[in-house]
């Protein structure tokens, strides 16, 4: 027996053995920078959308609470739930023609340039003591990125006398040579390029990690769950960077359209299960929790949900049709991965400790549990694991033999 319980203890600290290292503040800041922003560049359009400088400079004061706050917040709330993985006139400010704003164009670059603040979430299991360190990391991202927004904003309308057509994309470069010289147009446009690489990796990791997480909740084959020697998730990585090739065809204010149509129903879905959870489940284990009960939660969600329905509403009829497509294939894949989960086609659960063959299974059936550190955890895997608990003790045992 003591052989036995040895045994089971070597399985449990080999499975812990092989840690990660965890991100701490400054470089979850970062992330999260790079995820919604990545500095000025490509703020350009709100400029010339709006007509001039005064509905941009307005938007990025005004947007942030109406928008970029509450996703804050309710992404702290969810994600540590769920912890798995020049010289200024001032008065050049205050143009704008309203008889060139195209309010189409401009709202989808404020929300384009103000969004995905949701997307460090998929790395909170990557994140050391996330329950104090994501709520620290988000408000910090919000001031940085208003910063980086407003700074260069204020400087290029307020010096130069140029007008509102001529903010386009790449257009600071121009700003800093007209102001500085050909030196600081270098300057800007290697800031552009290094802005574009931390744009490209931030993106990458969190839409690999998503596949990850996925994959160890057994939604996806446990393929996806696969990392290198360096703790990334290859596989992932690999599928998330063909997705980005597919998009490639397009326009950037295509994409820029198309990812704000389907980001703004992805973002719904999560402020209504924001909501339902504070309803169903008010005592569920919440590290950080937005300071409102649930009345003052759905209050909180009910701006930017209108701004979601706004930008939906302002999207070309192309822009529906590619979308519901993308959604219509959406659901015809859940039930082929069911499907196959049922059939055995992949492997799943990839989540699951393996076990030495000698180890038996009645003596020693926890060893088979899932690892489960909080309720929602719990919830979670109760509602993924229902073919789970249909089988019988010799497939388990054969899944994990698989899995070793």
């Amino acid at each position: 027996m003591g052989e036995e319980e040895g045994m089971v203890s070597d399985v449990k600290s080999s499975a812990s053995e092989k840690t990660n290292p965890k991100l701490t503040l400054l470089p979850l800041i970062a992330l999260i920078f790079y995820e919604v922003s990545g500095g000025p560049f490509g703020v350009e359009d709100s400029v010339r959308a709006g007509g001039g400088p005064l509905l941009s400079l307005l938007g990025f004061l005004v947007f942030p609470f109406i928008w970029s706050i509450p996703e804050a917040l309710v992404t702290a709330e969810l994600a540590t739930c769920f912890p798995e993985n020049g010289g200024i006139r001032p008065m050049r400010w205050l143009v704008v023609d309203f008889k060139k704003v195209d309010w189409r164009g401009y709202f989808n670059s404020m929300f384009w340039n103000l969004n995905y603040w949701d997307k460090a979430s998929t790395l909170a299991g990557e994140v050391e003591n996330p329950s104090k360190t994501f709520p620290k990391a988000l408000f910090g991202a919000v001031v940085v990125v208003v910063s980086s927004y407003l700074i260069p904003i204020l400087a290029g309308t307020g010096a130069l006398r140029s007008g509102s057509g001529e903010w386009t994309d790449g257009y600071f470069a121009e700003v800093g040579m007209l102001i500085g010289g050909f030196w600081l147009k270098w300057w800007i446009q290697a800031a552009a390029a290094m802005s574009n690489m931390g744009l490209f990796e931030a993106e990458m990791s969190s839409d690999a990690f998503q596949l990850l997480g996925m994959s160890e909740m057994g939604m996806l084959p446990s393929i996806f769950a696969s990392r290198s020697k360096h703790g990334t998730p290859t596989i992932s990585i690999l599928c998330s960077a063909t997705g980005v090739i597919f998009l490639s065809w397009m326009s950037f204010q295509e994409i820029l359209e198309f990812l704000n149509f389907l980001y703004a129903i992805g973002m719904l879905l999560e402020f209504a299960a924001f909501v339902v959870l504070r309803i169903k489940k008010p005592d569920l284990d919440r590290p950080y929790k937005v300071p409102f009960q649930t009345f003052g939660a759905t209050m909180l969600c009910l701006p930017p949900a209108l701004l979601l329905v706004l930008v939906m509403s302002l999207a070309t009829m192309r822009t529906f049709f590619v979308s519901g497509a993308v959604i219509i294939l959406g659901f015809l894949l859940y039930p082929l991965l069911v499907h196959a989960k049922e059939r055995k086609w992949a492997l799943f659960d990839a989540s699951k400790p393996a076990m030495p063959p000698n180890i038996s299974l009645e003596d020693h059936s926890v060893a088979l549990q899932p690892r489960v550190t909080d309720e929602a955890s719990v919830s979670l895997l109760s509602e993924l694991s229902s073919l789970k608990t249909e089988q019988e003790p010799s497939q388990i045992m054969e899944g994990v033999l698989k899995v070793d």
